[in-house]
C-alpha cells in the first residue's frame, strides 16, 4: 500500500470513528435522562456535528476523502443520531405506559 492509500484510509477510519464517537455522546447523554429537547443537548450535537463537517470537508479538500464518501459519512451519522432519539423516545413511552398501569 502506498503512502498516500495509507493516508486515505487512515483519513477515512478516522472520521469514521469520530462520527462513532458523536453517537456515542449522544447516547450517553441519552442515558443520563437528557431530553432532545434540551438547549444544552442541541448545542452539543450541533457542535459535534458542525466539527465532524469541517474535518470532512477539510479531508476532501487535500484529496484524501472523497465528497460523496464524505457526504455517506454525514448521511449515517444523521440516521444513526434519528435511530438513538426513536429509542429514546419509544423508552421513555414505555416507562409511561409501565407508571400509568
Amino acid at each position: 500500500m502506498s503512502n498516500e492509500e495509507t493516508l486515505r484510509q487512515l483519513a477515512l477510519e478516522t472520521l469514521e470513528q469520530d462520527a462513532d464517537r458523536i453517537v456515542q455522546l449522544i447516547r450517553v447523554q441519552m442515558d443520563n435522562l437528557t431530553m432532545p429537547q434540551c438547549p444544552v443537548y442541541d448545542e452539543v450535537l450541533d457542535t459535534q456535528m458542525f466539527g465532524l463537517s469541517k474535518e470532512i470537508h477539510f479531508a476532501i479538500r487535500l484529496g484524501l476523502v472523497d465528497r460523496e464518501k464524505g457526504r455517506m459519512i454525514l448521511d449515517d451519522l444523521e440516521k444513526q443520531v434519528s435511530k438513538v432519539h426513536e429509542a429514546y423516545y419509544k423508552h421513555r413511552e414505555q416507562l409511561k405506559e409501565t407508571k400509568e398501569s
